[in-house]
Parts: structure tokens; C-alpha cells; sequence
């Protein structure tokens, strides 16, 4: 019965914890792209942002960590068998990879704060779409176990990768557009 909890809140945790980190990097989008704002209202946007993002990886998105390895560790000594197959391996590879992105992310918040990150909107949405990849690749070792598909799995991270890079510069092109638009009309006294 316990391995049952242990996996109920270990889902929870997952949900929360990738909740956050998609909304946190968004958030990163909105704080670089304040600094185009004019004053007062860039340093009030910043400092909203800086608020958002600290509240959110520290009440969210950080316990939401938390309690997914947690509950990992409990299902794992519930079943410790589980440790001798090789997919956990891979799979905890990966989840290493999402833990260094979300110590990343925390650094992140502190080199917003200090106006040290230079990054554009445009590499944060970039970044935006790693845990979407590592949730895939998690989640498909999570269900295929043993019998991962390697091939078509390869073709679909490829493809998502792909499909990213691709709508993050289609969104770019549009947005310049129509920042060009709004720049070359006229005002009008209204």
C-alpha cells in the first residue's frame, strides 16, 4: 500500500514541480524583456518579475522538487529490486539533468536581480523548452521501461526540437513585424 502513496505524491510532485519551471523560465522571458520598457515602467516590472519569480521557485516549484525525489526515494525502497534495471539509469541521468536546470534557474533569479543576465526574451524561451524535452524522454522511459523505443523516440525529440526551434523564430518574425507596424504609424491627437 505504501508504494502506492509514494507514487500518488510522487505525480503530484512532478506536476508541480514542472508547473513552476514553465512558468519560472516565462517569467525570465517577461523580466529580459523589460529592460526595452521605458522608465518608470521597466524598474517596475523588474521589480514585480524579481518578486514572481522568487516566490515561485521558492514556494512552488522548489518543494514541488522536493517532493517528487522524496517520494522517488520511497518507491525505490519499497521496491528495491527497481535498482537493478538499467532504464531507472537512464532515467535518473536525466532527471540529474533536470535538477542541475532547476539549481540553474535559481541562478538565474539572482543574476536578474543583480541586472548580471544579459540574455534576450528570445534565448529564454529557448531554455523554456528544455524540461519540455527531459519531461518527454522521462516520462517515456517512466512507461516503455525495458523496452524503450530508442528509434522513434530519437525521431521525436528530434522532431520537437525542431517544431521549438522553428515556432520560437516564427514568433520572433511576427513580433518584429508588428513592433515595426506599431513604430511607423502616425499618432494622433484622440
Amino acid at each position: 500500500m505504501a508504494y502506492y502513496w509514494f507514487k500518488t505524491f510522487h505525480l503530484i510532485g512532478i506536476v508541480v514541480w514542472f508547473a513552476g519551471l514553465f512558468y519560472l523560465v516565462r517569467l525570465f522571458v517577461y523580466h529580459a524583456e523589460a529592460n526595452e520598457k521605458p522608465e518608470p515602467a521597466q524598474s517596475i516590472l523588474k521589480q514585480q518579475y524579481q518578486l514572481m519569480e522568487k516566490r515561485l521557485y521558492n514556494i512552488i516549484t522548489t518543494p514541488g522538487m522536493v517532493v517528487t525525489v522524496a517520494m522517488a526515494i520511497g518507491l525505490i525502497r519499497t521496491e528495491p529490486e527497481i535498482l537493478k534495471s538499467s532504464w531507472l539509469h537512464i532515467k535518473f541521468l536525466f532527471v540529474g539533468l533536470l535538477l542541475i536546470y532547476h539549481f540553474w534557474c535559481g541562478r538565474i533569479i539572482k543574476q536578474l536581480e543583480k541586472g548580471e543576465n544579459t540574455w534576450s526574451g528570445q534565448k529564454f524561451r529557448a531554455l523554456n523548452e528544455a524540461p519540455t524535452l527531459l519531461l518527454v524522454v522521462i516520462v517515456m522511459l517512466a512507461v516503455f521501461k525495458n523496452s524503450f523505443p530508442l528509434d522513434i523516440a530519437t525521431w521525436l525529440i528530434v522532431g520537437l526540437v525542431i517544431i521549438m526551434a522553428g515556432s520560437i523564430q516564427f514568433y520572433a518574425k511576427i513580433r518584429r513585424q508588428n513592433e515595426a507596424k506599431l513604430n511607423s504609424q502616425p499618432l494622433t491627437n484622440e
